[in-house]
């Protein structure tokens, strides 16, 4: 009997044919690095794991390679996530940082400037405000009251009992318009004040201020004596309109009015 040999598209591809077609495939994978770190076991369990064909050595893979493949690239989209997120979440931290550093620097300037608004109301305030001329001491001799010894004929102001010596003090806050002696009234100062009233403080024993300084409440312009027409040491005190003899106002209701307590 005679055989006829198969020809033409009937016959199959030959080794070398379907080995390289498998090669082909394989390396596309490797270049673009899916099965890089896939282990060399995962090979040796595929049939066959490599055939010789004498011109290139080809890989042939199985289910469980492509499977270790896909849990490859889905760890690697995890991780991306993952940093992605972090960075997001360290990003957002460093947003929140500077935002809260932000809001306590501008509530330490609103507490700055609060802080000297207050200390310039009090300030203002102190400035306004008015005092003794001898904290502590007593009116001994009241506005108006008669006698002889006034060349007027009434006491012009009042007289507040004091030791030589003792501290006398700016009622209020002003400008001084005379220091020094001053006749019947002996040593004597004479402030023009911020309301534009004048106050005397006359018979001292010593001045403690000169013409045209300022003066605030309360600070010391000279020590009470016994100075100028007097019978004892004390402070003699006017409230003036002008800085002139005869302009007089009632002292005790010119300090009260101002606040202060006598």
């Amino acid at each position: 009997m005679a055989f006829t040999r198969a020809t033409g598209k009937h016959r199959r591809p030959s080794r070398i044919q379907r080995g390289t077609a498998r090669a082909a495939g394989v390396a596309a994978l490797a270049t673009t690095g899916v099965i890089g770190s896939v282990a060399a076991p995962a090979f040796a369990a595929s049939e066959p794991a490599v055939e010789q064909t004498g011109l290139t050595p080809v890989v042939t893979m199985g289910d469980t390679v492509a499977q270790q493949i896909d849990a490859q690239a889905v760890a690697q989209k995890q991780a991306a996530e993952m940093a992605a997120a972090k960075e997001k979440a360290e990003q957002a931290a460093r947003e929140r940082a500077a935002e809260a550093a932000k809001k306590a620097k501008e509530a330490a300037e609103k507490a700055r400037e609060a802080k000297e608004r207050a200390a310039r109301e009090a300030e203002r305030k102190r400035l306004n405000s008015f005092v003794s001329p001898i904290p502590g001491s007593y009116v001994s001799t009241g506005y108006k009251a008669g006698g002889a010894v006034w060349s007027s004929g009434s006491h012009t102001g009042i007289d507040f009992h004091a030791a030589t010596g003792t501290s006398v003090h700016a009622v209020g806050a002003g400008t001084v318009v005379e220091a020094g002696w001053g006749g019947a009234y002996g040593n004597q100062v004479v402030i023009k004040m911020n309301d534009g009233t004048y106050t005397q403080y006359g018979h001292l024993s010593s001045v403690g201020v000169s013409v045209g300084q300022q003066v605030t409440p309360g600070q010391q312009i000279g020590l009470s004596g016994a100075t100028g027409n007097v019978t004892g040491a004390h402070l003699h005190f006017e409230a003036r309109t002008s800085p002139e003899y005869g302009s007089d106002m009632d002292p005790l209701a010119y300090l009260r009015s101002h606040g202060v307590n006598l």
